[in-house]
């Protein structure tokens, strides 16, 4: 019996580390295991600390992919493209990052490209260098490129 409390005691060290990890902002369910590994937290002890925390909400890998893909889109004009990048790389399961990534249709994803050309430009593109550079821009925060060269096109025709 002292075995069964040994372990439960090693588990709620793992939830209080993890809670810890979690205080500045949400993180996705693999952050938190490679975080409780760097730790030294064994891969049992930490599976059960993260099924703890997910029943509780303090984990949920869904709420992160929608809230980051928002974020990220508002504050930083980023693409679709390289939100689910970010995802991936975060852990976030696929079926998850194809949902908060694609969350937009193609007219608003169009508008937020536009809208960040505005932003950072001060003047349409008059010649094929300066296209170039608003290109590379939106590639850069992850626009397609046909969904560039359209927002291009249409800040051209905004600013004629």
């Amino acid at each position: 019996m002292a075995e069964g409390g040994e372990q439960e005691e090693r588990v709620q060290d793992a939830v209080s580390k993890a809670l810890s990890y979690l205080q500045k902002r949400d993180r996705t369910r693999r952050q938190v295991e490679l975080r409780l590994a760097e730790r030294g937290i064994e891969a049992g002890v930490a599976e059960q600390a993260l099924e703890e925390l997910e029943r509780l909400d303090y984990v949920n890998d869904e709420r992160f992919a929608r809230n980051y893909a928002e974020d990220r889109r508002n504050l930083d004009g980023w693409g679709s493209e390289r939100i689910a990048a970010k995802l991936h790389e975060a852990g976030v399961p696929p079926s998850l990052v194809a949902e908060a990534a694609g969350g937009r249709d193609r007219d608003d994803e169009l508008a937020g490209a536009v809208e960040l050309l505005s932003r950072r430009l001060s003047t349409a593109p008059t010649d094929d260098r300066e296209r170039e550079r608003a290109f590379g821009l939106l590639i850069r925060r992850g626009y397609e490129k046909e969904l560039a060269y359209d927002a291009i096109r249409a800040f051209e025709r905004e600013a004629a």
